[in-house]
């Protein structure tokens, strides 16, 4: 298998006694990039929501903090797509990782200045998003050039187990150790992460181009940019498959991302942690992630990827229920960890099926549009959720308020049951 992307890599044949095809030899390079970059997400990802508490008490606020760092999927995703499908995908990924070493920089340098506020912490939580759904995108589009149709859940398993340890276990205790020591200190690595990624990428030979479509009749320029994502809208919407699995992703993240915006004040005041237990709190869904990761393929082929996809949701419904009732950080921390088991489950399921069923010249704009989907819902309910903490607080007190976003989520989830079970049986989800 060579490293171009000029036609699709060559799909090798699964081994006889049907175990995974390993991965092409392209991938230590893309998941070393990947280690590195998803450390200092990991890192980040814990100083900016505590960073933010130290300036606010304020719900909205806070929540507001999410929304600037995932309002650019919502904005962006379609744009990103069709760069994805024009431009040499590896320098894609090379020039935004340098982008975000750079955005991350200029904030560490602010607050060791103490010369950072809500809104520098706003403007470098949007610069942060663009360059993330530019990332986040190329990189799902580029992995069947380097690893082949056949590796794919395999290459995807491991992918996210090694962002499971080094988001999850490594980073986010990483980044409460810390912010112990210096607010600044946890934004100095995530540039040094960020850039470490860009050289990594800088490593993986080859053109990373989309496959060509056929010439239009004529020979006609380069279409719109509009009427690029039009076709990549027009073919997911037509998808049997796709369009319920987008559809029910969003849903999904829209409640997710509602609990995780106020998730850091929940923690500090219901649940009575400091910022290592916070760190601690959130780390422990990294350890049914991992699991996930290393038994995805194994568990998707003995139940079935429709089955597989019901046990995820039915361990969310139990996961927010606990956090809706319980107080106990052990207890929810305990809950919260078996969340992360299906979810990886899902994306190891879901992402490989994208890539194998959209065509090469289509992967990047029809991938944007269902992430537009999936991701996009997420600042939406990171506003919602923040409008509702407030008004429930109001009208009955700052514990309740802290949590309804739980169980919104429980009622949400319970309705995707019902769609999910309507739409993906062993015979429309086979495998």
């Amino acid at each position: 298998m060579t490293d171009s992307l000029s036609t699709p890599a060559p799909a090798r044949d699964p081994s006889a006694d049907g175990r995974p095809t390993p991965p092409g030899r392209g991938f230590p390079r893309l998941w070393a990039a990947s280690t590195a970059s998803n450390l200092g997400d990991g890192i980040t990802m814990i100083a900016f929501p505590w960073l933010a508490t130290t300036l606010t008490g304020d719900a909205f606020a806070i929540a507001a903090m999410g929304v600037a760092l995932r309002l650019p999927w919502l904005l962006f995703s379609l744009p990103a797509g069709v760069l994805a499908d024009r431009l040499d995908r590896r320098w894609v990924m090379v020039t935004m990782n340098a982008a975000r070493a750079l955005v991350i920089c200029v904030l560490a340098v602010l607050v060791a200045l103490d010369a950072h506020s809500l809104p520098v912490l706003y403007a470098c939580a949007l610069a942060l998003g663009f360059a993330e759904v530019m990332v986040d995108n190329t990189a799902q589009v580029i992995l069947p050039a380097v690893v082949g149709r056949d590796g794919l859940e395999t290459a995807n398993g491991r992918l996210m187990s090694t962002q499971i340890v080094t988001d999850d276990f490594v980073g986010r205790p990483l980044g409460g150790l810390l912010l112990g020591v210096s607010l600044a200190l946890p934004f100095a690595f995530g540039a040094g992460a960020a850039a470490l990624a860009a050289v990594l990428l800088l490593t993986l030979r080859g053109t990373y181009r989309a496959a060509a479509p056929a010439a239009p009749a004529g020979g006609a320029s380069r279409r719109s940019m509009r009427a690029e994502i039009a076709e990549g809208v027009r073919w997911l919407w037509a998808h049997p498959l796709l369009r319920p699995l987008a559809l029910s992703l969003a849903l999904m993240n829209m409640t997710s991302a509602a609990v995780m915006a106020i998730y850091v004040l929940y923690a500090r005041e219901v649940l009575g942690v400091g910022a290592l237990g916070f760190a601690l709190l959130t780390a422990v869904t990294g350890a049914g992630g991992l699991l996930g990761g290393l038994l995805a393929y194994r568990v998707s082929r003995r139940m079935g990827r429709a089955r597989s996809l019901m046990l995820l949701l039915m361990i969310e419904v139990v996961a927010y229920g606990v956090g809706a009732l319980s107080s106990s950080a052990h207890l929810v921390g305990a809950a919260v960890s078996i969340t992360g088991f299906g979810a990886v489950l899902w994306n190891v399921i879901t992402v490989s099926l994208r890539q194998s069923l959209i065509p090469d010249h289509l992967l990047g704009r029809v991938n944007s549009v269902y992430r537009l989907l999936g991701w996009g819902a997420m600042p939406l309910g990171m506003a919602l959720s923040g409008g509702l903490v407030s008004v429930v607080e109001h009208l009955i007190g700052r514990e309740a308020g802290l949590r309804t976003p739980f169980v919104l989520a429980v009622v949400v989830i319970l309705g995707v049951m019902v769609y999910v079970r309507r739409h993906f049986t062993p015979r429309t989800l086979p495998g």
